[in-house]
């Protein structure tokens, strides 16, 4: 697949291809037909293995050098002393610094711990000299980069080590989630709560003191400059694993095969397994099975797991094939985490409602059309994800659809997360107990509704992520009752028709200043969505408009939306023309415009946003690429980092 669709994008582009991290020529020699084009394409190859680099001639390699004496001291103050002015290391420690980054031996992941490390600790030269000699004795034992996070890995408290080696369980190069991340370690018992903090907020505490030390690296910020996505450096992984099965913490199969595990493991991750690599697992001390991606869809490992794991806390199977829940899953009396993400499962066991301590359900993009019987006498339940994707290319009004609230969804009062149930006559009233939800998404909403649910929204105090959406597109909704009494509500998400006056009631008015995202679908704002929304949004952040009507020409103006980082205008079938005037989103970075098919022009000022890292230009007028081309626009975008047109 992979393959296929190289040969399709090298047809009609030239483009850089990047290999990372390659380990034999195998790997290449399975994917090079797809280069043969002749269009000019250039790949690079990056590897540790000398008969890897041999692929290309000579002439073509470039050889990493370590940093020197010079630069390697200046990259470990800045993380030693990343909070004194211009990064000056104190005169008193010059000298065992320079020595512990003479240890490090210029490779810059060596001397990125260390000064992290070091950077929590006393500046005493007693305290640094101790460090000193510590990295000498592990030196000792092992080579340099090991060594120097053996050292990180040891000075992390007992939670923070747990935290740690739980990411080693997904595949290498896996996209960590933060919100993920957090719930599975409040389930596996890693998070308590500290003074009046909840364990999701010392969770991302957690997160964030890795990510600080170097253990884990931010792949991805929302735009809300918050941690989206991290990841664990290969090297950092494998001193992870290593201490895993030191500890008998747990075990990572990357490769998709079920041998060779020990049976008293309690932490087993497997990645693609299939049916003929799968014993019946009798694995009595297991707590924690993630199976990601798994390509069968019989239940045979999973019923064996059920039936034998008697303690299992969490059960992560997204993104696999499986199309049922064993009714045996009610004996779990200890799980607390299902996920269930984008997997083929139809139902739920009625079972599920003897599952007391659970606190996370995920079906979200499942087949499942129901929440199951019982659900609500699990009281514990913190997160609940609930909604079906019927139409992926998100064509029509109702491309996901959520379900029915349970008649008692009242008793879940410890529920922070609610998504997606359908709007109802008795929904305001069940909510109004549900003082705990962060997150609510409620979809069919008719214009009878809006009153009593917004109302009851309205006064939730934790209230941050809204998504509300419409009966159908020719829904009108009124937004009047709708007077957050939380601060926090700084995401609102719509999909359908805007009543008249939408914009002066109070969410757009007094609530504006907390409003960073905001995402419109089939709104139709009338001929200036753009103009009406900076008026009176100039906090945004990210904003997206989505199916809607307008003007053939947008306008951007001066000093619209200073503070947004992402724009998608996608699927406005009136837009002829853009125009950017100088001075229009200062801060842009990502800008996506997508299924304009009457765009056949540049963007006029697209050439200005200096802030510009992201640019997509696609389905557009059949012309659109040609004025493109004609008018030499990458050579007056080069500062962009990534175009895709």
């Amino acid at each position: 697949d992979l393959k296929e669709e190289i040969k399709r994008m090298l047809k009609v582009r030239k483009c850089l291809i990047v290999l990372d991290d390659v380990w034999d020529q195998e790997a290449y020699f399975q994917i090079r037909d797809a280069f043969q084009n002749d269009q000019g394409s250039r790949v690079i190859i990056t590897t540790r293995k000398n008969h890897v680099a041999a692929l290309a001639s000579s002439t073509c390699h470039l050889d990493l050098q370590p940093l020197s004496d010079i630069h390697g001291f200046d990259l470990f103050c800045r993380r030693a002393f990343y909070n004194i002015k211009d990064h000056e290391c104190p005169t008193e420690l010059v000298k065992v610094a320079k020595s512990i980054v003479e240890r490090c031996q210029g490779l810059p992941l060596a001397i990125v711990s260390i000064g992290c490390l070091l950077s929590s600790r006393s500046r005493s030269h007693y305290v640094w000299n101790q460090a000193y000699n510590q990295l000498r004795s592990e030196l000792s034992k092992n080579n340099h980069v090991r060594a120097i996070l053996n050292m990180s890995y040891h000075d992390l408290s007992g939670d923070l080590r747990n935290c740690f080696l739980y990411c080693s369980l997904f595949p290498e190069d896996y996209p960590l989630s933060r919100e993920s991340l957090v719930r599975l370690w409040i389930a596996e018992g890693f998070v308590l709560r500290k003074e009046n903090n909840t364990p999701e907020a010392v969770a991302e505490g957690n997160l964030m003191e890795l990510i600080y030390r170097n253990m884990l690296q931010v792949t991805e910020y929302d735009d809300l400059g918050r941690v989206n996505t991290c990841g664990m450096h290969d090297i950092m992984r494998d001193l992870a694993l290593s201490a895993a099965k030191e500890e008998k913490f747990g075990s990572a199969n990357d490769f998709g095969t079920m041998v060779e595990i020990d049976k008293d493991v309690r932490r087993l991750s497997t990645y693609r397994w299939k049916d003929s690599t799968a014993p019946i697992l009798k694995l009595l001390r297991l707590r924690t099975i993630v199976s990601l991606e798994a390509f069968s869809s019989s239940i045979d490992m999973l019923s064996s797991v059920l039936s034998h794991s008697s303690y299992l806390t969490v059960l992560e199977l997204q993104d696999s094939e499986i199309t049922q829940v064993p009714p045996s899953i009610g004996n779990l009396f200890n799980l607390r985490y299902i996920g269930l993400r984008r997997t083929k499962v139809k139902s739920l066991p009625d079972s599920i409602e003897k599952l007391l301590n659970l606190h996370t359900l995920d079906m979200k993009q499942t087949k499942i059309e129901k929440l199951p019987r019982g659900i609500t006498k699990i009281k514990k339940l913190r997160h609940l994800f609930a909604d079906r994707c019927v139409d992926e290319k998100q064509s029509e009004f109702r491309y996901f659809v959520g379900m029915q609230a349970p008649k008692d969804l009242s008793n879940l009062k410890e529920l922070q997360t609610l998504e997606t149930v359908e709007a109802s006559k008795d929904l305001a009233e069940q909510l109004k107990k549900l003082i705990q939800l962060k997150s609510v998404w409620i979809d069919n909403i008719s214009s009878a509704d809006c009153d009593n649910i917004f109302a009851t929204l309205s006064n939730m105090p934790l209230l941050s992520s809204l998504l509300l959406s419409a009966r159908n597109e020719n829904e009108p909704l009124s937004f009047e009752a709708l007077k957050p009494s939380s601060t926090e509500l700084h995401r609102l998400i719509v999909r359908g028709q805007w009543a008249k006056s939408t914009l002066d009631y109070p969410i757009f008015r007094s609530h504006s200043t907390h409003l960073k995202y905001l995402s419109l679908s089939w709104c139709h704002l009338g001929e200036d969505p753009l103009g009406m929304l900076a008026s009176n949004l100039s906090d945004l952040t990210y904003l997206k408009l989505n199916n809607m009507q307008s003007a053939a020409t947008l306008v951007l103006r001066a000093k619209a939306f200073p503070k947004l980082k992402t724009l998608v205008l996608r699927q406005m079938p009136d837009v002829k023309q853009i125009k950017i005037m100088d001075g229009a989103l200062p801060c842009i970075e990502c800008l996506y415009i997508v299924l304009l098919p009457k765009l056949d022009k540049v963007p006029q000022g697209i050439e200005s946003l200096n802030s510009l890292k992201k640019l997509s230009l696609l389905n557009l007028h059949k012309d659109f690429k040609i004025q493109w081309n004609g008018n030499e626009m990458h050579k007056k975008m080069l500062h962009v980092a990534e175009i895709c047109v």
